[in-house]
């Protein structure tokens, strides 16, 4: 039998795609396809796949109009594919930095761990406007994020329902700037940031559109 490789391509993949979305919420066959722009029965089959990695598993019924609806969540086994944040150590990393720093020398120096993982991440990034949103959406994977965009007519916004750095945002909001300043890096386009934190934190990240 074949087996999957799940390294970059995987998640750039359809059922890549599908594991991505199943960390950001649980889904069902028709909440995908509309989001992945698929027919149900497409939908259908990647997940069989998905299942028989181990890595989606069915979590119960959501009503429908018609009929209720099963959901899709992502196995403990799919976190694994994941990288970790090590959200602990920043933790106390940050601890001590605030018993040796200020609150602006602090986030100066969140700001450039930001700037260090976007030129790690997207070196020499160029192309145009939306391509480097795009870019800056598989920068925050790479760190754990779940993220999509919406579009308007002064901005785009970039949000997820978590964050890749969730617990240490919970302890030190102030984590928020180094994702606020690596988002700004890979976009080259002023980033404001008002992510959620009633509650398990949020993303969101206000760009302004240029002219």
């Amino acid at each position: 039998m074949e087996t999957t490789k799940f390294d970059k391509r995987f998640f750039e993949s359809t059922r890549g795609r599908i594991v991505t979305l199943l960390r950001a919420s649980a889904c069902t066959v028709d909440e995908l396809a509309s989001q992945l722009e698929l027919t149900d029965n497409a939908v259908r089959a990647h997940l069989l796949t998905l299942e028989r990695d181990g890595l989606v598993r069915q979590s119960g019924l959501r009503r429908g109009p018609r009929k209720p609806h099963f959901t899709y969540v992502l196995t403990t086994e799919a976190d694994k594919l994941f990288p970790k944040a090590y959200d602990a150590l920043l933790n106390q990393l940050i601890a001590v930095l605030k018993n040796k720093m200020g609150p602006e020398e602090i986030e100066e120096v969140l700001r450039d761990v930001g700037r260090y993982v976007a030129s790690a991440a997207a070196p020499g990034q160029e192309g145009d406007f939306e391509e480097r949103v795009q870019v800056a959406l598989k920068v925050l994977a790479a760190i754990g994020g779940a993220a999509e965009v919406e579009r308007y007519d002064d901005k785009v916004v970039i949000r997820s329902t978590g964050c890749p750095l969730a617990a240490a945002v919970s302890v030190h909001p102030e984590v928020c700037r180094l994702a606020e300043t690596l988002v700004a890096e890979v976009v080259k386009a002023p980033v404001e940031e008002h992510c959620n934190r009633d509650g398990p934190p949020r993303c969101r990240f206000e760009i302004k559109r240029a002219g």
